[in-house]
């Protein structure tokens, strides 16, 4: 069965969202008298859900984890939301995927608040038929989850006939979880064999690369 719906993580394979995140990180950190060697050390903070990397990364207890995110979230809102970047190609990307008769979806661990923000932001929000993400209580922040609400509100995506295309692990264990094909993309923020040691169905180095993927899926 052909794929009808294509599901996309937003951070690391629509934008370029590292000098925003790795900033809002960085402030929240300061506020604990954290110290950070480089900002290379905070990429890892791009992709999975900011509450598990707190606690993983610097010990904060899930109590502080969580403050840290409000912490985080004073920087973003004010500054690091727009500190960020369309990767050159997506928006055509997009286009053909929609003019070929494909769906598009979001499926953002970020708060679908800001998510929102940023496709507004960068128009790209008229290319999708439907968009998701994290709650601000952080009650979506598994990437399963965020797919599960999907298919909860769009009847029409299912396993056999969707795709889940992210950047990182945790975009092909959530599409995976859910029986989709799933689609790996080198130019984000994947740590290196990340995704080639993953179950991904596809990898992709290039936006001209994923696009041709996703028109002949």
């Amino acid at each position: 069965m052909s794929i009808d719906n294509i599901l996309f993580d937003l951070d690391g394979t629509l934008t370029d969202p590292g000098l925003g995140i790795t900033n809002s990180v960085w402030y929240a950190l300061k506020l604990r008298n954290i110290q950070v060697a480089s900002r290379e050390e905070l990429y890892r903070f791009i992709g999975p859900p900011l509450l598990n990397s707190y606690m993983t990364y610097y010990g904060l207890t899930e109590e502080d984890a969580r403050q840290a995110i409000t912490d985080f979230r004073v920087y973003f809102e004010e500054s690091g939301i727009f500190e960020n970047e369309i990767y050159e190609g997506i928006p055509e990307m997009l286009a053909a995927l929609v003019a070929s008769g494909k769906r598009v979806y979001l499926a953002t661990s970020k708060p679908e608040k800001y998510a929102r923000m940023i496709l507004d932001h960068f128009d790209l929000t008229k290319y999708f038929t439907f968009i998701c993400g994290n709650t601000m209580a952080e009650d979506r922040h598994k990437k399963e989850d965020v797919i599960a609400f999907i298919r909860e509100s769009c009847p029409e995506v299912r396993s056999d006939n969707s795709a889940m295309v992210g950047d990182r692990v945790y975009d092909i264990e959530g599409g995976r979880f859910h029986g989709m094909q799933t689609v790996g993309v080198t130019f984000g923020y994947a740590q290196p064999g990340e995704l080639e040691d993953s179950p991904a169905t596809h990898i992709a180095h290039t936006v001209s690369e994923l696009t041709d993927i996703l028109l002949n899926m």
